[in-house]
């Protein structure tokens, strides 16, 4: 899995057209394409930033649709449906930073020391709770591992050490690329 920058720059610009489209009409069209890489099912992450600020990120952690629907619904509701921020606004537009993050399948690991920071994004589920972290956010955050785990069980709902009292943990990889290359 890997794409040039042209594809990158494509996907990019699937994405703010989408909002973009969103955000003046309500509506979400996925644009026809004959790139088999973009019609491969792909897990997907679209995280936005205005001035440097998160102003939203959501994901499909597996592959449920093809690439670039997947970057359609994800940049829309990024936008628009992160529960942390409100919505994103026409006059932002010119301020939005896209950030896409291309998943690989997550595995199951048995240890903790097995990840790796900086390429590993995490998985932590315990009965119903689940958080997911990319691998870019211990990076951004100067976390080590013990940082990272722990982040992973706040964003599951747990308590910060209970990665020490038993979860279970999945570990993903990821392309990530931007609109500030």
């Amino acid at each position: 899995m890997s794409y040039s920058i042209k594809e990158k720059d494509a996907l990019l610009a699937v994405a703010r057209n989408a909002i973009k489209l969103y955000l003046n009409t309500g509506k979400k069209v996925y644009p026809k394409t004959d790139n088999p890489d973009f019609l491969e099912k792909r897990g997907v992450f679209v995280t936005l930033h205005v001035n440097g600020n998160l102003r939203g990120c959501i994901g499909y952690p597996l592959p449920y649709k093809s690439l670039i629907e997947a970057i359609v619904d994800n940049a829309i509701s990024a936008a628009t449906e992160d529960w942390r921020f409100i919505p994103v606004s026409i006059e932002e537009l010119d301020n939005l930073n896209i950030e896409i993050s291309v998943l690989t399948v997550p595995v199951k690991i048995e240890k903790y020391s097995d990840i790796i920071v900086g390429k590993h994004g995490i998985i932590i589920s315990k009965g119903s709770k689940k958080g997911l972290l990319l691998p870019q956010v211990p990076v951004e955050q100067n976390w080590d591992l013990e940082e990272y785990l722990s982040n992973g069980c706040l964003k599951a709902g747990l308590p910060p050490n209970e990665w020490r009292n038993g979860v279970e943990i999945e570990v993903f990889e990821a392309i990530v690329f931007s609109e500030q290359h």
